[in-house]
Order: C-alpha cells, then sequence, then structure tokens
C-alpha cells in the first residue's frame, strides 16, 4: 500500500501510517522496509537509511505519542507528560544536514535518528504553535486521518478531497437521488 503525505504535517504523515483506528486497525509499518519507504516519501534524506526492528519500534513510540498528543489538542484536554516527555526527547536529537551541491540542489544527509527528529520537531512545532487549533480529523466514519486544516474558512471537513471526501459526495449524492 502506498503511503499519503497530504495531511499539511509531516509528523501527522507519520500518524496517518496506520488506518482506521477505531476499526480494523490497519498497520503500514508493519516491517522495517515499510519505514524505509515511508522516509523515502517524504523528501527528509536523500538516500535510503538502514532501519532495524528496534528502529521501527523506536518510530511506532512516535507515531503513537504524536497521535495522543494531537488528539488531546484536538479535544481540549490535557497532553500525557509521558507523550510529551519523549516527543521533546526525540525533537532535541540530531538535524538532518544540509548542503549545497555543486549543481545547486539541496542535498540532505542524515540517518534514522536525524529523520526521526526532524519529524518530531515538525509535531512540536505544530502543536506548540498558532496551528495547533486547526489540527483536525477527517469526518469520514471509516477514517481516523488528522490533518491541518489551511482552507480559509476553516471548515474543511476530509483528510483528502480526491478520497474521502469523494466519497462522501458520492455518497450524499446517491441519498438524494434515493429520496
Amino acid at each position: 500500500m502506498d503511503f499519503k503525505y497530504g495531511t499539511g504535517n509531516l509528523a501527522l504523515d507519520l500518524v496517518g501510517t496506520v488506518g482506521h483506528r477505531r476499526s480494523d486497525v490497519l498497520e503500514l509499518l508493519a516491517t522495517p522496509a515499510d519505514l524505509v519507504r515511508f522516509l523515502a516519501g517524504t523528501g527528509l534524506l536523500d538516500r535510503p537509511v538502514p532501519v532495524s526492528e528496534a528502529d521501527l519500534a523506536e518510530a511506532v513510540s512516535l507515531r503513537e505519542a504524536v497521535y495522543r498528543l494531537a488528539r488531546a489538542t484536538i479535544e481540549g484536554t490535557p497532553a500525557r507528560p509521558a507523550d510529551r516527555r519523549a516527543l521533546n526527547e526525540l525533537a532535541a536529537g540530531p538535524a538532518v544536514r544540509l548542503r549545497l551541491a555543486e549543481d545547486g540542489s539541496t542535498r540532505r544527509d542524515g540517518g534514522l535518528a536525524e529523520a526521526l527528529a526532524e519529524i518530531a520537531r515538525t509535531a512540536v512545532t505544530l502543536l506548540g504553535g498558532p496551528e495547533a487549533a486547526s489540527v483536525k480529523e477527517c469526518a469520514a466514519p471509516d477514517c481516523t486521518r488528522l490533518y491541518v486544516d489551511r482552507s480559509r474558512k476553516q471548515a474543511r471537513r476530509w483528510c483528502d478531497m480526491r478520497s474521502c471526501g469523494n466519497r462522501a459526495k458520492v455518497a450524499e449524492f446517491r441519498a438524494r437521488q434515493k429520496a
């Protein structure tokens, strides 16, 4: 299965590697190779990095901490101190090394620690900043993806109009046709 990266935040893209959290859970980071594919799609690093089972467990732990922190933000409830500590510890990690190549392009070097630290920093920036109030959960009943609503009126309801939004609009159309 392909990963989706359209949430508006890299940390929420990581959170989206679990589908259907409330029903038939779909784990998209089942193997270290899955994490390698996810990271390749983020554009954080220019080259694939080796990932072990322990590395995968660390990434999944980050993902779940970000999910719980984002849900607390959405619900207006206190965040778990352990989640905040875990996020802050990872965010304090080493940065991806940027350099300007001879051809004028940007090169991004680092390993898994740097990639996870960058993802954690995007979560800190989002959840601790002015856009925290724009974090929403998809309104589709079978979708649990979180996203940043950057629409002008803050009225976006679906994580993606091409999937969940389209299915909802088709269902509404069919219901009107039956009536």
